[in-house]
């Protein structure tokens, strides 16, 4: 049968958060990665719910995989590494793509699909998550509301209520950000800094007093795409961690478990910790809550503005063992079905901030009790 969505590393924590409400819209999914095990009590609550094998070095495979399910839209949860070759795919065999975001570089090869996808009328979208994702449409929101846009600072803080480590998303983006440098959008053009540049301890509304850093992210080459016309100068990314979780973190930095260079045997130590982690379960009680928060400074009618937004997401009832990662996966969960139902109209390949209608995306966030503030005002 014809599905509406393929799930590329829908056994992934993001992968199966996606997969599910996708599947509890009512939607048929076909269900991509390489442990079934992982999803099997997803395929056994949904009759409209299937799984095949994918290895995505095996792109011929894959490819057969993406065509022979004939689904209109494909959603790509996998490890960033894989993006331009699952988006690629896509173009050949005529989905709209999805994904969860790219580092600066592959999001810029991304772009220059733009016409591709666009001659054969089709959305590509990079970067659908939190941040990127809800933070890019944060930023339209704003946008709009001002005639010229000086800099932008855009970043995530969370916390729980047990100092417990549990893994925040993926360790091998968060490794990445912690040791890779730091990138910012300054007077025009893209400049490298050393990894957790910038640092500084600020009080995040919901979250309380926090460290931030400036890491390498998405937003500051797509925002700066976006923003051009409004003449932005400065684009920032801040991360937020708590510091239990900072410094577990950069236990396994220092130690080596994180590593990305592989071992004598050929295994990376960072795969190693990847698939451990994957076993650690939250406690009892367990809950977190995160921030994702954008500010812009500009102009309007000829006077300084600044605007800060906030989405506000907690721990869910009935989602409570992925914490606050459901802001990554239900926000990319709403973006495709946009796409799949005929909301998201635009083609060719960009960030959400080109594509994504504001409006019914607060309100679809609000009902999954992600709420919207406007400079601490609730607006959804």
């Amino acid at each position: 049968m014809p599905y509406d969505f393929v799930v590329v590393g829908a056994t992934g924590l993001q992968g199966s958060i996606v997969s599910r409400d996708l599947l509890e819209q009512g939607y048929r999914v076909l269900l991509c990665g390489r442990n079934r095990a992982r999803v099997e009590p997803l395929l056994k609550r949904h009759r409209r719910a299937a799984f095949r094998f994918v290895e995505l070095t095996d792109r011929s495979g894959t490819a057969a995989v993406v065509r022979g399910a004939k689904a209109p839209v494909v959603v790509n949860c996998a490890e960033g590494d894989f993006n331009l070759d699952v988006q690629r795919i896509c173009l050949r065999v005529g989905s709209h793509y999805l994904d969860l975001g790219s580092d600066v570089r592959m999001t810029a090869r991304q772009f220059a699909l733009h016409e591709g996808f666009q001659r054969k009328r089709l959305c590509a979208m990079t970067g659908c998550g939190s941040v990127p994702g809800v933070g890019n449409v944060l930023l339209g929101y704003m946008a709009e509301k001002l005639d010229r846009v000086d800099a932008v600072e855009v970043g995530f803080a969370w916390a729980a209520n047990v100092p417990v480590f549990v893994v925040p998303f993926s360790i091998t983006s968060i490794v990445e950000e912690f040791t890779e440098p730091s990138c910012i959008f300054q007077n025009g053009r893209m400049k490298s800094l050393k990894p957790q540049s910038g640092a500084r301890t600020v009080r995040v509304p919901w979250i309380g007093r926090q460290k931030v850093f400036l890491v390498q992210h998405p937003e500051v080459y797509t925002f700066s795409r976006y923003l051009g016309p409004k003449g932005v100068r400065s684009v920032r990314f801040y991360a937020g961690f708590p510091e239990f979780s900072y410094e577990t973190i950069m236990t396994f930095i220092k130690s080596g478990v994180a590593a990305k260079k592989p071992v004598k045997d050929g295994v990376r130590p960072i795969d190693l910790l990847t698939q451990e982690l994957k076993f650690n379960r939250p406690p009892k009680r367990y809950r977190e809550r995160e921030d994702l928060w954008v500010r812009v400074t500009g102009l309007r009618n000829g006077r300084k503005r600044t605007m800060r937004m906030d989405c506000l997401a907690p721990t869910l009832k009935g989602w409570e063992e992925h914490g606050c990662n459901i802001d990554t996966g239900l926000p990319c969960s709403i973006m495709a079905q946009m796409v799949r139902e005929g909301i998201i109209t635009a083609t060719g390949s960009r960030s959400p901030e080109f594509f994504v209608p504001v409006k019914p995306f607060f309100e679809a966030l609000a009902k999954r009790k992600m709420h919207v503030y406007e400079n601490g005002k609730r607006i959804a």
